[in-house]
């Protein structure tokens, strides 16, 4: 999409992890048109980048369920209203227009709608950088992966050495021809029973190391990987793929100049989880009231009160609550 078009939609998400997605369908079933935009290029925020092959067990109906397919599966039911995707565009700056809100991305695209659901987690997610790597994102190295079929046959590199980077090399081994997992100490953050694992299903895994470069073949895709032990060895590793997951920083980034009650990086909500601002509600990890709970749970209760009142609050006319799903 070019950076000068404009969208209009009843409601705008900010923020497509699992309360955003869930939004989305809500929003379609109360007939709303909804448009999503989240600063990651892929749906599921905080799972999708950080624990998408990890096993979750408080969702409601799901005695265990994986992380990918959670928002998978919720990708899938708002998918039947088709809200409209603005991926890895970040939610700029918010003014009230003559017909309601307007809101600007990073990009230069604006989106008119007439309320405005933020469902951004715990904030706009950056992730670290790896330094070997610069001018090699999309060229090789990448920080999260969204199709893990996408690696099969592939000489891979994980570089960290947390949850996420030990998740990602699990979920790889079974199908990429050798997977490497590099880190600068010999203590992880992650799980001892998740490294255990990894150690016992064959991935070989390199401490007291780091990745100094990254060289190319003559087509100019990713071939090897030069890593340099604290002892001063040099080691030369194949790889088609390099993942950084060196772990992500996060913050509201100007969604606090939007004029919110914002309280240690949450969003004051009332209990219609409308914010300060007119026309402007909240839902998820982002908001705080006395008693919060911060389950994903949670989250889709929140989401669903949220789109009731701004359905409402678009329509006076239109009932608080419309019935349940299996009445239509």
């Amino acid at each position: 999409m070019g950076s000068s078009e404009t969208l209009s939609a009843d409601l705008l998400i900010v923020g497509a992890g699992p309360t955003g997605l869930y939004a989305a369908y809500y929003a379609g079933f109360r007939g709303l048109s909804t448009v999503i935009v989240d600063s990651l290029p892929e749906a599921g925020g905080q799972i999708t980048a950080m624990y998408p092959e990890k096993m979750i067990h408080d969702v409601a109906g799901f005695p265990a369920v994986r992380g990918r397919e959670l928002v998978n599966a919720l990708v899938e039911q708002a998918s039947q209203w088709n809200p409209t995707y603005l991926l890895g565009q970040q939610a700029d700056k918010l003014h009230t227009g003559d017909d309601g809100l307007v809101v600007g991305l990073a990009s230069g695209m604006e989106v008119h709608a007439g309320a405005v659901l933020v469902t951004a987690g715990i904030g706009e997610f950056t992730p670290r950088p790896l330094p070997a790597g610069q001018g090699w994102l999309g060229r090789g190295l990448v920080y999260f992966i969204p199709a893990l079929d996408a690696h099969a046959g592939q000489d891979v590199v994980v570089v960290g050495g947390g949850d996420s980077a030990f998740d990602w090399a699990l979920a790889l081994r079974p199908i990429a021809s050798s997977v490497t997992l590099v880190h600068r100490r010999a203590r992880f953050r992650a799980a001892e029973s998740t490294v255990r694992q990894a150690y016992a299903e064959g991935v070989r895994v390199i401490t007291d190391a780091e990745v100094t470069a990254l060289r190319g073949d003559a087509t100019g895709g990713l071939a090897e990987v030069d890593v340099r032990l604290k002892s001063g060895e040099r080691l030369s590793l194949p790889a088609q793929t390099v993942v950084a997951a060196l772990g992500f920083t996060a913050d509201l980034g100007p969604l606090e100049s939007w004029g919110l009650e914002i309280e240690r990086r949450t969003i004051r909500v009332d209990t219609t989880m409308a914010t300060s601002r007119e026309r402007v509600y909240a839902a998820g990890d982002v908001v705080s009231y006395p008693g919060k709970v911060r389950l994903i749970a949670t989250g889709f209760g929140e989401a669903a009160t949220a789109v009731n009142n701004i359905a409402v609050a678009l329509d006076p006319s239109a009932k608080l609550f419309p019935g349940h799903s299996t009445d239509v």
